[in-house]
Protein backbone atom coordinates (compact mmCIF):
# COMPACT_ATOMS: atom_id res chain seq x y z
CA UNK A 1 0.00 0.00 0.00
CA UNK A 2 0.93 3.49 -1.19
CA UNK A 3 2.15 5.31 1.99
CA UNK A 4 0.91 9.15 1.30
CA UNK A 5 3.97 10.64 3.06
CA UNK A 6 6.41 9.41 0.84
CA UNK A 7 8.10 10.92 -1.72
CA UNK A 8 6.28 11.70 -5.10
CA UNK A 9 6.31 7.92 -6.79
CA UNK A 10 7.01 7.84 -10.19
CA UNK A 11 4.88 5.32 -13.05
CA UNK A 12 7.36 4.95 -15.94
CA UNK A 13 6.11 2.95 -18.64
CA UNK A 14 7.60 2.35 -22.17
CA UNK A 15 5.88 1.22 -25.21
CA UNK A 16 8.19 -0.86 -27.68
CA UNK A 17 7.09 0.54 -30.69
CA UNK A 18 6.93 4.51 -29.62
CA UNK A 19 9.22 5.13 -26.97
CA UNK A 20 6.65 6.69 -24.81
CA UNK A 21 6.75 7.65 -21.53
CA UNK A 22 3.93 7.87 -18.88
CA UNK A 23 4.68 9.83 -15.53
CA UNK A 24 3.35 11.38 -12.73
CA UNK A 25 3.49 14.36 -11.49
CA UNK A 26 1.87 15.92 -8.08
CA UNK A 27 -0.34 19.27 -9.42
CA UNK A 28 -1.60 20.34 -12.43
CA UNK A 29 0.30 23.08 -12.20
CA UNK A 30 3.15 20.77 -12.66
CA UNK A 31 2.19 21.08 -16.20
CA UNK A 32 2.38 24.04 -18.51
CA UNK A 33 -1.56 25.10 -19.16
CA UNK A 34 -0.69 25.89 -22.87
CA UNK A 35 0.04 22.06 -23.13
CA UNK A 36 -2.67 20.99 -21.17
CA UNK A 37 -5.34 22.98 -23.20
CA UNK A 38 -3.97 21.90 -26.18
CA UNK A 39 -4.31 18.02 -25.39
CA UNK A 40 -7.92 18.84 -23.76
CA UNK A 41 -9.08 20.60 -26.68
CA UNK A 42 -11.94 23.75 -26.17
CA UNK A 43 -15.01 21.82 -26.14
CA UNK A 44 -15.34 21.38 -22.38
CA UNK A 45 -13.84 24.41 -20.34
CA UNK A 46 -14.14 21.78 -17.45
CA UNK A 47 -11.61 19.78 -18.55
CA UNK A 48 -9.10 22.67 -19.05
CA UNK A 49 -6.18 23.70 -16.69
CA UNK A 50 -7.75 26.48 -15.45
CA UNK A 51 -10.63 24.71 -13.75
CA UNK A 52 -8.45 22.09 -12.43
CA UNK A 53 -5.69 24.58 -11.05
CA UNK A 54 -8.52 26.64 -9.41
CA UNK A 55 -10.00 23.13 -7.91
CA UNK A 56 -6.67 22.14 -6.45
CA UNK A 57 -5.01 25.84 -5.78
CA UNK A 58 -8.08 26.81 -3.79
CA UNK A 59 -7.66 23.27 -1.20
CA UNK A 60 -11.11 21.94 -3.05
CA UNK A 61 -9.51 19.10 -4.54
CA UNK A 62 -6.18 18.30 -2.65
CA UNK A 63 -5.03 15.61 -0.44
CA UNK A 64 -7.10 17.24 3.06
CA UNK A 65 -10.21 16.60 1.34
CA UNK A 66 -9.25 13.45 -0.14
CA UNK A 67 -8.33 14.31 -3.80
CA UNK A 68 -4.66 13.86 -3.97
CA UNK A 69 -3.50 14.85 -7.52
CA UNK A 70 -1.45 12.27 -9.00
CA UNK A 71 -1.82 13.26 -13.41
CA UNK A 72 -0.15 10.83 -15.37
CA UNK A 73 1.72 12.36 -18.77
CA UNK A 74 2.53 11.23 -21.75
CA UNK A 75 6.56 11.82 -23.11
CA UNK A 76 7.62 11.32 -26.39
CA UNK A 77 10.94 10.34 -26.98
CA UNK A 78 12.44 14.02 -26.92
CA UNK A 79 10.25 14.81 -23.60
CA UNK A 80 7.61 16.28 -25.00
CA UNK A 81 4.15 15.83 -23.76
CA UNK A 82 1.62 14.23 -26.06
CA UNK A 83 -0.51 13.09 -23.40
CA UNK A 84 -2.16 13.60 -20.17
CA UNK A 85 -4.66 11.79 -17.64
CA UNK A 86 -6.20 13.51 -14.88
CA UNK A 87 -5.59 11.41 -12.27
CA UNK A 88 -6.04 11.31 -8.37
CA UNK A 89 -5.52 9.55 -5.52
CA UNK A 90 -9.05 9.03 -3.05
CA UNK A 91 -9.23 8.44 0.61
CA UNK A 92 -13.27 7.88 -0.23
CA UNK A 93 -15.80 7.68 -2.58
CA UNK A 94 -17.30 11.03 -2.61
CA UNK A 95 -17.29 13.45 -5.15
CA UNK A 96 -17.71 11.21 -8.30
CA UNK A 97 -21.10 10.37 -8.69
CA UNK A 98 -20.49 6.83 -9.88
CA UNK A 99 -21.28 5.18 -6.64
CA UNK A 100 -19.04 2.35 -5.21
CA UNK A 101 -19.51 2.46 -1.81
CA UNK A 102 -20.83 -1.13 -2.18
CA UNK A 103 -17.68 -2.25 -3.77
CA UNK A 104 -15.47 -0.72 -0.88
CA UNK A 105 -17.82 -2.38 1.73
CA UNK A 106 -17.18 -5.91 0.27
CA UNK A 107 -13.67 -5.15 -0.05
CA UNK A 108 -13.18 -4.12 3.35
CA UNK A 109 -15.30 -7.15 4.77
CA UNK A 110 -13.04 -9.45 2.78
CA UNK A 111 -10.11 -8.00 5.34
CA UNK A 112 -8.71 -5.42 2.50
CA UNK A 113 -8.09 -1.65 2.33
CA UNK A 114 -10.48 -0.28 -0.19
CA UNK A 115 -8.73 3.51 -0.25
CA UNK A 116 -6.80 4.67 -1.92
CA UNK A 117 -7.88 4.14 -5.09
CA UNK A 118 -7.20 5.60 -8.46
CA UNK A 119 -9.67 8.13 -9.88
CA UNK A 120 -9.72 9.97 -13.01
CA UNK A 121 -12.32 12.46 -13.93
CA UNK A 122 -13.25 15.95 -13.09
CA UNK A 123 -13.75 16.53 -9.18
CA UNK A 124 -17.28 17.17 -7.89
CA UNK A 125 -18.28 17.09 -11.91
CA UNK A 126 -20.46 14.53 -13.78
CA UNK A 127 -19.81 15.77 -17.09
CA UNK A 128 -19.21 13.41 -19.69
CA UNK A 129 -15.92 13.87 -22.08
CA UNK A 130 -12.18 12.51 -23.06
CA UNK A 131 -10.61 11.62 -20.13
CA UNK A 132 -7.24 10.39 -22.06
CA UNK A 133 -6.26 14.12 -23.22
CA UNK A 134 -3.73 13.64 -26.36
CA UNK A 135 -2.32 15.90 -28.33
CA UNK A 136 -4.46 17.20 -31.59
CA UNK A 137 -1.40 17.06 -33.63
CA UNK A 138 -0.44 13.60 -33.38
CA UNK A 139 -1.95 11.24 -36.54
CA UNK A 140 -4.95 9.30 -35.75
CA UNK A 141 -3.02 5.46 -35.79
CA UNK A 142 -0.64 7.46 -33.12
CA UNK A 143 -3.01 9.04 -31.22
CA UNK A 144 -4.55 5.44 -30.50
CA UNK A 145 -1.74 3.75 -29.45
CA UNK A 146 -0.80 7.29 -26.79
CA UNK A 147 -4.64 6.30 -25.60
CA UNK A 148 -3.89 3.19 -24.86
CA UNK A 149 -0.10 3.68 -23.57
CA UNK A 150 -1.76 6.14 -21.02
CA UNK A 151 -4.45 3.64 -20.78
CA UNK A 152 -2.06 1.18 -19.43
CA UNK A 153 -0.09 3.46 -16.90
CA UNK A 154 -3.06 4.04 -15.35
CA UNK A 155 -3.12 0.51 -14.45
CA UNK A 156 0.42 -0.07 -13.86
CA UNK A 157 -0.06 2.75 -11.34
CA UNK A 158 -2.62 0.50 -9.31
CA UNK A 159 0.06 -2.28 -9.33
CA UNK A 160 2.80 -0.50 -8.21
CA UNK A 161 1.42 1.67 -6.19
CA UNK A 162 -0.56 -1.49 -4.34
CA UNK A 163 -3.67 0.44 -5.01
CA UNK A 164 -7.19 -1.59 -4.76
CA UNK A 165 -8.52 -0.25 -8.51
CA UNK A 166 -8.60 2.29 -10.89
CA UNK A 167 -11.86 4.19 -12.03
CA UNK A 168 -12.53 6.09 -15.39
CA UNK A 169 -15.51 8.36 -14.96
CA UNK A 170 -17.84 10.20 -17.22
CA UNK A 171 -15.75 9.49 -20.21
CA UNK A 172 -16.23 9.39 -24.01
CA UNK A 173 -18.28 6.50 -25.30
CA UNK A 174 -14.97 6.55 -27.76
CA UNK A 175 -12.85 6.08 -24.98
CA UNK A 176 -15.07 3.66 -23.46
CA UNK A 177 -15.38 1.93 -26.12
CA UNK A 178 -11.71 1.36 -27.14
CA UNK A 179 -10.81 0.32 -23.83
CA UNK A 180 -13.39 -2.20 -23.19
CA UNK A 181 -13.08 -3.60 -26.61
CA UNK A 182 -9.17 -4.37 -25.57
CA UNK A 183 -10.16 -4.97 -22.07
CA UNK A 184 -8.85 -8.72 -23.11
CA UNK A 185 -5.09 -7.37 -23.40
CA UNK A 186 -2.62 -8.69 -20.47
CA UNK A 187 -0.10 -6.44 -18.77
CA UNK A 188 3.17 -8.52 -18.23
CA UNK A 189 4.01 -6.66 -15.05
CA UNK A 190 0.41 -7.15 -13.34
CA UNK A 191 0.71 -9.64 -9.99
CA UNK A 192 -0.38 -13.16 -10.42
CA UNK A 193 -3.41 -13.01 -9.36
CA UNK A 194 -4.37 -9.47 -11.02
CA UNK A 195 -7.24 -9.90 -13.57
CA UNK A 196 -5.08 -8.97 -16.95
CA UNK A 197 -5.34 -5.54 -17.33
CA UNK A 198 -8.91 -5.92 -18.14
CA UNK A 199 -10.84 -2.59 -17.91
CA UNK A 200 -14.92 -3.50 -16.98
CA UNK A 201 -18.02 -1.40 -18.61
CA UNK A 202 -20.05 0.97 -16.35
CA UNK A 203 -22.96 2.21 -17.81
CA UNK A 204 -24.82 5.43 -16.41
CA UNK A 205 -27.96 7.70 -17.02
CA UNK A 206 -27.98 11.69 -17.49
CA UNK A 207 -30.77 14.07 -18.82
CA UNK A 208 -29.68 16.12 -21.41
CA UNK A 209 -31.71 18.56 -23.20
CA UNK A 210 -31.47 19.07 -27.06
CA UNK A 211 -31.72 22.14 -29.40
CA UNK A 212 -33.78 20.98 -32.19
CA UNK A 213 -32.88 24.42 -34.37
CA UNK A 214 -35.63 26.43 -32.00
CA UNK A 215 -36.01 30.40 -32.43
CA UNK A 216 -36.88 30.54 -29.34
CA UNK A 217 -38.54 29.22 -26.12
CA UNK A 218 -42.17 29.70 -27.79
CA UNK A 219 -40.81 28.04 -30.19
CA UNK A 220 -39.74 25.24 -28.38
CA UNK A 221 -42.75 24.96 -25.97
CA UNK A 222 -44.54 24.40 -29.53
CA UNK A 223 -42.89 21.09 -29.84
CA UNK A 224 -44.55 20.18 -26.78
CA UNK A 225 -48.22 17.89 -26.09
CA UNK A 226 -50.31 20.38 -25.19
CA UNK A 227 -50.40 19.57 -21.37
CA UNK A 228 -47.07 19.58 -21.11
CA UNK A 229 -46.29 23.14 -22.62
CA UNK A 230 -49.81 24.36 -20.66
CA UNK A 231 -47.85 23.08 -17.49
CA UNK A 232 -44.14 24.78 -18.06
CA UNK A 233 -45.73 28.13 -19.24
CA UNK A 234 -48.29 28.08 -15.65
CA UNK A 235 -44.92 27.25 -13.78
CA UNK A 236 -42.54 30.03 -15.46
CA UNK A 237 -46.23 32.64 -14.81
CA UNK A 238 -46.09 31.28 -10.73
CA UNK A 239 -42.48 32.17 -10.90
CA UNK A 240 -42.47 35.60 -12.05
CA UNK A 241 -45.76 36.34 -10.10
CA UNK A 242 -43.96 35.18 -7.12
CA UNK A 243 -42.29 38.40 -7.28
CA UNK A 244 -38.98 36.43 -8.75
CA UNK A 245 -36.98 37.95 -10.91
CA UNK A 246 -34.07 36.62 -12.85
CA UNK A 247 -31.07 38.09 -14.57
CA UNK A 248 -27.85 35.77 -16.58
CA UNK A 249 -24.55 37.35 -16.08
CA UNK A 250 -21.21 36.48 -17.47
CA UNK A 251 -17.81 37.47 -18.37
CA UNK A 252 -17.10 41.13 -16.96
CA UNK A 253 -20.53 41.33 -15.65
CA UNK A 254 -19.41 39.11 -12.80
CA UNK A 255 -18.65 40.74 -9.48
CA UNK A 256 -17.03 39.73 -6.23
CA UNK A 257 -20.67 40.49 -4.83
CA UNK A 258 -22.61 37.94 -7.07
CA UNK A 259 -19.67 34.97 -6.10
CA UNK A 260 -20.34 36.31 -2.24
CA UNK A 261 -24.12 35.93 -3.01
CA UNK A 262 -23.79 32.69 -4.83
CA UNK A 263 -21.11 30.99 -1.86
CA UNK A 264 -24.34 31.80 0.13
CA UNK A 265 -26.69 30.39 -1.59
CA UNK A 266 -24.55 27.30 -2.23
CA UNK A 267 -23.52 26.45 1.14
CA UNK A 268 -27.66 27.04 2.67
CA UNK A 269 -28.55 24.10 -0.01
CA UNK A 270 -25.85 22.20 0.53
CA UNK A 271 -26.16 22.02 4.32
CA UNK A 272 -30.04 21.25 4.05
CA UNK A 273 -28.94 18.21 1.90
CA UNK A 274 -26.03 16.99 2.28
CA UNK A 275 -24.13 18.36 5.05
CA UNK A 276 -20.80 19.45 3.37
CA UNK A 277 -19.05 21.50 0.74
CA UNK A 278 -17.04 20.27 -1.76
CA UNK A 279 -15.90 23.87 -2.96
CA UNK A 280 -14.53 26.72 -1.15
CA UNK A 281 -14.84 30.50 -1.49
CA UNK A 282 -11.59 30.60 -3.18
CA UNK A 283 -12.59 28.46 -5.89
CA UNK A 284 -14.84 30.96 -7.40
CA UNK A 285 -12.68 34.10 -7.23
CA UNK A 286 -9.90 31.59 -9.18
CA UNK A 287 -12.34 30.50 -11.91
CA UNK A 288 -13.68 34.34 -11.74
CA UNK A 289 -10.33 35.27 -12.81
CA UNK A 290 -9.28 32.90 -14.83
CA UNK A 291 -12.51 31.68 -16.90
CA UNK A 292 -15.12 33.83 -16.28
CA UNK A 293 -15.77 34.35 -19.95
CA UNK A 294 -17.13 30.95 -19.79
CA UNK A 295 -19.40 31.21 -17.45
CA UNK A 296 -22.69 32.02 -16.95
CA UNK A 297 -24.67 32.83 -13.62
CA UNK A 298 -27.64 33.02 -12.79
CA UNK A 299 -29.03 34.65 -10.21
CA UNK A 300 -32.64 34.44 -8.60
CA UNK A 301 -34.21 38.16 -6.71
CA UNK A 302 -37.57 37.96 -4.86
CA UNK A 303 -38.62 41.34 -4.23
CA UNK A 304 -35.47 42.59 -4.57
CA UNK A 305 -33.29 40.79 -2.98
CA UNK A 306 -31.14 37.80 -4.11
CA UNK A 307 -32.39 34.31 -3.04
CA UNK A 308 -30.89 31.97 -5.22
CA UNK A 309 -28.62 31.27 -8.11
CA UNK A 310 -26.99 28.53 -10.31
CA UNK A 311 -23.50 28.52 -12.13
CA UNK A 312 -22.89 27.26 -15.44
CA UNK A 313 -19.81 26.35 -17.93
CA UNK A 314 -20.23 27.42 -21.62
CA UNK A 315 -18.42 24.96 -23.99
CA UNK A 316 -18.31 24.97 -27.59
CA UNK A 317 -21.50 23.84 -28.23
CA UNK A 318 -22.64 22.73 -24.67
CA UNK A 319 -24.29 24.71 -21.45
CA UNK A 320 -22.40 22.29 -18.92
CA UNK A 321 -24.89 22.61 -15.66
CA UNK A 322 -23.39 22.63 -12.62
CA UNK A 323 -23.91 23.94 -8.77
CA UNK A 324 -27.27 25.47 -7.68
CA UNK A 325 -28.34 27.11 -4.51
CA UNK A 326 -31.10 28.76 -2.65
CA UNK A 327 -32.03 30.48 0.78
CA UNK A 328 -36.13 30.12 0.31
CA UNK A 329 -37.98 27.34 -0.83
CA UNK A 330 -40.38 29.28 -3.75
CA UNK A 331 -42.27 26.52 -5.59
CA UNK A 332 -41.22 26.03 -9.15
CA UNK A 333 -37.99 28.01 -8.24
CA UNK A 334 -35.45 25.37 -9.20
CA UNK A 335 -36.50 24.35 -12.49
CA UNK A 336 -36.69 28.21 -13.53
CA UNK A 337 -33.29 29.33 -12.41
CA UNK A 338 -31.46 25.94 -13.36
CA UNK A 339 -33.35 24.26 -15.98
CA UNK A 340 -35.57 27.08 -18.16
CA UNK A 341 -33.01 29.92 -18.31
CA UNK A 342 -30.23 27.37 -19.15
CA UNK A 343 -32.45 26.67 -21.87
CA UNK A 344 -33.13 30.30 -22.79
CA UNK A 345 -30.03 30.53 -23.06
CA UNK A 346 -28.65 27.43 -25.19
CA UNK A 347 -31.32 28.97 -27.87
CA UNK A 348 -30.28 32.44 -27.91
CA UNK A 349 -26.57 31.17 -28.29
CA UNK A 350 -26.88 28.72 -31.03
CA UNK A 351 -25.53 25.98 -28.45
CA UNK A 352 -26.99 21.98 -29.03
CA UNK A 353 -26.96 20.80 -25.73
CA UNK A 354 -27.83 21.63 -22.10
CA UNK A 355 -25.87 19.02 -19.86
CA UNK A 356 -27.94 19.71 -16.34
CA UNK A 357 -25.94 17.24 -14.14
CA UNK A 358 -26.25 13.99 -12.19
CA UNK A 359 -29.96 12.58 -11.05
CA UNK A 360 -33.21 14.46 -11.42
CA UNK A 361 -35.98 12.31 -12.84
CA UNK A 362 -38.35 15.69 -12.65
CA UNK A 363 -36.30 16.59 -16.27
CA UNK A 364 -37.64 14.14 -18.36
CA UNK A 365 -41.17 15.76 -18.74
CA UNK A 366 -39.25 19.38 -19.22
CA UNK A 367 -37.65 18.04 -22.20
CA UNK A 368 -34.49 16.79 -20.72
CA UNK A 369 -33.75 13.53 -22.33
CA UNK A 370 -32.44 10.03 -20.92
CA UNK A 371 -28.97 9.54 -22.03
CA UNK A 372 -26.17 7.11 -21.10
CA UNK A 373 -22.47 8.28 -19.64
CA UNK A 374 -19.87 5.81 -19.28
CA UNK A 375 -17.02 4.57 -17.08
CA UNK A 376 -15.00 1.83 -16.64
CA UNK A 377 -13.28 0.27 -13.76
CA UNK A 378 -10.23 -1.93 -12.92
CA UNK A 379 -10.43 -4.06 -9.19
CA UNK A 380 -6.75 -5.15 -8.78
CA UNK A 381 -8.54 -8.71 -7.65
CA UNK A 382 -10.00 -11.52 -9.97
CA UNK A 383 -12.54 -12.32 -7.73
CA UNK A 384 -13.69 -8.74 -6.95
CA UNK A 385 -12.91 -8.01 -11.10
CA UNK A 386 -15.37 -10.89 -11.78
CA UNK A 387 -18.18 -9.71 -9.18
CA UNK A 388 -17.91 -6.04 -10.85
CA UNK A 389 -18.06 -7.34 -14.20
CA UNK A 390 -21.21 -9.12 -12.92
CA UNK A 391 -22.87 -6.34 -11.03
CA UNK A 392 -22.36 -3.65 -13.76
CA UNK A 393 -23.82 -6.42 -16.47
CA UNK A 394 -27.11 -6.51 -14.26
CA UNK A 395 -27.14 -3.05 -13.43
CA UNK A 396 -27.05 -1.73 -17.49
CA UNK A 397 -29.97 -4.08 -18.33
CA UNK A 398 -31.85 -2.19 -15.34
CA UNK A 399 -30.53 1.04 -17.27
CA UNK A 400 -31.51 0.25 -20.30
CA UNK A 401 -35.28 -0.84 -19.00
CA UNK A 402 -35.60 2.62 -16.77
CA UNK A 403 -34.22 4.32 -19.87
CA UNK A 404 -36.54 2.75 -22.17
CA UNK A 405 -39.70 3.89 -19.49
CA UNK A 406 -38.33 7.04 -19.49
CA UNK A 407 -38.29 7.89 -22.99
CA UNK A 408 -42.48 7.28 -22.98
CA UNK A 409 -42.23 10.27 -20.30
CA UNK A 410 -40.66 13.11 -22.80
CA UNK A 411 -43.35 15.65 -23.42
CA UNK A 412 -42.46 16.22 -26.96
CA UNK A 413 -45.58 15.90 -29.53
CA UNK A 414 -46.24 12.16 -30.65
CA UNK A 415 -44.63 11.07 -27.54
CA UNK A 416 -46.13 8.39 -25.28
CA UNK A 417 -47.55 10.08 -22.59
Amino acid sequence: MVDMDDDLPHITRTADSTGWTAEMVESADAIPHDIWDTCAGNQNPMLSHAFFSALENSQSACAETGWIPRHLVLKDHSEQICGILPLYLKTHSYGEYVFDHSWADAWRRAGGQYYPKAQSGIPFSPVPGQRLLIDPGLPAEQARDAAAVLAKACLGCVDQLGLSSAHITFLSKDEHDALTLTSSDTSSDASPDAPSGEWISRIGMQFHWHNKSYQDFDDFLSHLASRKRKSIRRERRDIANAGVRLVQKQGDDLTAADWDQFYRFYLATIDRKWGGAYLTRDFFDQIHNSMRDHILLVIASHDGDPVAGAINFIGQDTLYGRNWGSLVDIPFLHFETCYYQAIDFAIANGLARVEAGAQGLHKVQRGYEPVYTYSVHHMNNAQFQDAVRDFTTREASQIERERQELLTWLPYKNSAL
